[in-house]
């Protein structure tokens, strides 16, 4: 029964993101929004509710382990399972120049986390820090945006019924698989006697990343290694300063010692690898066969894989 209501949640993310992220892009191309705006709010924000539902619901159920866990576990998986996946499809090649503004703001997120947590908590404060900061990011980044004539927009400026229709079934459905996921994962860990932590780490921090690997994954295959690198980058950022800073404002979340010493230094130097070989001109397959088999290997050093 535990593991069907574990599926069940798994399958409400899915189905419940994709359907969110459909519905959402359709409203915005009817309302002529630019695409710019499009891809960065909805397909980086909206492949992200999952970690922001569960974290959330984590945080009031008493785990934060869980709540933790599944946000920087999924900023791993996001660099070394996703990106190493779509490049293992395709090779990722962009513009160096055109990524390090975003590349820093991902490794200053992180370095600014493991601060927050060097108390061991995330309170209130800490979550309106980031708050303000995820604000600012948004701020800045809008102000770059150039107006997109109407006219390079294909589509008719009216209201979208089924669209409206996706939005609201994909928030229900995120909504309740994050209730299910929670609840059917705190209670897989204290049966098998393994840690919260590490249940969050992996098997929710996986489950919760599934939109992005769908995103990446699609546009490996259609040959747009922008939107791969792009959806990950900015799901990181959001992750941090949008889905732990919700979290903590909503319930202070307090912080094992090994996400301070061990799990967030990984993914810093995860976040420093990407830097590293997009300077070096992008992620052959090769080296995401490579990032492959570091994720493996930290699976199986946890003892999951």
């Amino acid at each position: 029964m535990i593991l069907l209501s574990f599926a069940a949640g798994l399958t409400g993310l899915i189905l419940g993101g994709d359907f969110l992220v459909r519905g959402a892009t359709a409203t915005a191309l009817a309302l002529r929004i630019p695409p710019l705006v499009i891809g960065m709010v909805v397909v980086g924000f909206g492949t992200s509710l999952p970690e922001l539902l569960v974290s959330v619901n984590a945080a009031l159920s008493n785990a934060p382990d869980i709540a933790l866990g599944n946000v920087i576990g999924s900023n791993t998986a996001n660099v070394l399972l996703i990106l190493g996946a779509s490049a293992v499809l395709f090779p990722i090649a962009t513009s160096f120049a055109a990524v390090r503004k975003d590349l820093a703001l991902v490794i200053l997120a992180t370095l600014a986390l493991a601060a927050l947590l060097a108390d061991g908590s995330l309170s209130r404060i800490d979550g309106a820090v980031m708050l303000a900061g995820l604000v600012a990011f948004l701020w800045s980044s809008v102000r770059q945006v150039d107006a997109t004539p109407a006219e390079n927009l294909i589509v008719e400026r009216r209201f979208r019924p089924m669209a409206a229709l996706q939005i609201a079934g994909g928030l229900v459905a995120l909504v309740l698989g994050a209730r299910l996921l929670v609840d059917s994962a705190t209670e897989i860990a204290r049966m098998a006697q393994i840690s919260e932590a590490v249940i969050g780490l992996t098997i929710v921090a996986v489950g919760t990343s599934l939109p992005e690997l769908a995103t990446s994954v699609v546009a490996a295959f259609r040959r747009n290694s922008a939107m791969s690198l792009g959806n990950v980058i900015g799901s990181n950022l959001f992750n941090i300063l949008g889905i732990l800073g919700v979290t903590a404002a909503i319930a202070p979340v307090q912080a094992g010692t090994r996400f301070l010493t061990l799990d967030t230094p990984i993914a810093l130097a995860a976040a420093l690898l990407l830097t590293f070989l997009l300077w070096r001109g992008g992620i052959s397959r090769l080296a995401g066969a490579a990032m492959l088999a570091a994720y493996a290997g930290y699976l199986g050093w946890m003892g999951l894989s």
